[in-house]
């Protein structure tokens, strides 16, 4: 039987005006506040699933290997970090049998990489990493826009020490069954997100397509995304699908939202019930 939990790695500050793009800030400000800075709190929100003797961590957050001053720039904070997660689900790093990265940007990828004794190692000793290997190309050669974002030593040390793996996600059998993969190209190149069935359920991981639940609009799309029209095509097409399929919404960034499900409005999808990961019935 699948199992899921929510892993938290704790919490960052960015640019409110650039997690909302164009949208200005007397719309976005209703639903999301900002500080003095005008800098918005997210979280690092895992997900982990246990399925057939498996143990599939999804996203790392930041980690902590970075210098006190790079980290600084992201304003790291709270109690939470992965390891007190983990323990509190009766597991530790070593237990973890696939890393699925659904992109390789810093504040997913970067706790895939520790600093051991002055070493870059694997985070997770046993595990498989896995990512797209059109999206692992495109991280190696950055543009100039995400070039920030890809940090070498979150990369080359899951290559180096023959760890790293692409998944295909037409093979169905890299993966147990109850979990597939689609594919999403407007915040980075073939970022991937998982789909678990739960329960009778279909939960989907929606990754960066959409940040948090202040993410649903289709005209709300972060300026970080590299193609900011494909992005709007790519939402509107998934809400449409989700809300005729009845799929539990799980956020990565969501500061206090960890999933929820869609009703129609007459604005267009919307959120309709939030809920911890723990009260999905079934």
């Amino acid at each position: 039987m699948t199992k899921l939990y929510s892993i938290a790695n704790g919490y960052f500050k960015l640019d409110g005006g650039a997690m909302f793009g164009v949208v200005p800030k007397t719309l976005w400000s209703k639903t999301t506040a900002a500080d003095d800075n005008n800098l918005v709190r997210l979280a690092m929100r895992s997900l982990l699933i246990e399925s057939n003797e498996r143990l599939i961590l999804v996203d790392t957050g930041i980690g902590n290997k970075q210098d006190d001053k790079f980290l600084a720039h992201y304003y790291l904070h709270g109690d939470d970090s992965t390891d007190k997660s983990l323990a509190a689900h009766g597991f530790s790093r070593a237990d973890v049998t696939d890393v699925y990265l659904t992109h390789l940007h810093l504040d997913h990828a970067g706790g895939a990489v520790s600093r051991v004794n002055g070493a870059l190692v694997p985070a997770f000793p046993n595990a498989r990493y896995w990512t797209h290997r059109d999206h692992w190309e495109w991280a190696l050669d950055p543009n100039p826009r995400e070039k920030s974002s890809f940090l070498k030593e979150n990369l080359l040390p899951l290559m180096e020490q023959n760890v790293l793996h692409f998944l295909d996600p037409d093979d169905r059998s890299q993966f147990p069954q109850e979990l597939s993969t689609r594919l999403s190209s407007g915040h980075t190149e073939s970022m991937m997100m998982p789909f678990v069935r739960y329960k009778n359920r279909t939960i989907a991981f929606v990754a960066d397509l959409f940040p948090t639940t202040a993410h649903i609009p289709v005209a709300y799309v972060p300026s970080y995304d590299v193609s900011p029209l494909k992005t709007m095509q790519e939402k509107a097409a998934f809400l449409i699908e989700a809300l005729e399929n009845e799929y539990i919404l799980f956020f990565g960034h969501d500061p206090d939202i960890e999933c929820c499900t869609l009703r129609m409005t007459d604005k267009g999808i919307r959120v309709d019930r939030t809920f911890p990961l723990t009260e999905i019935p079934g």
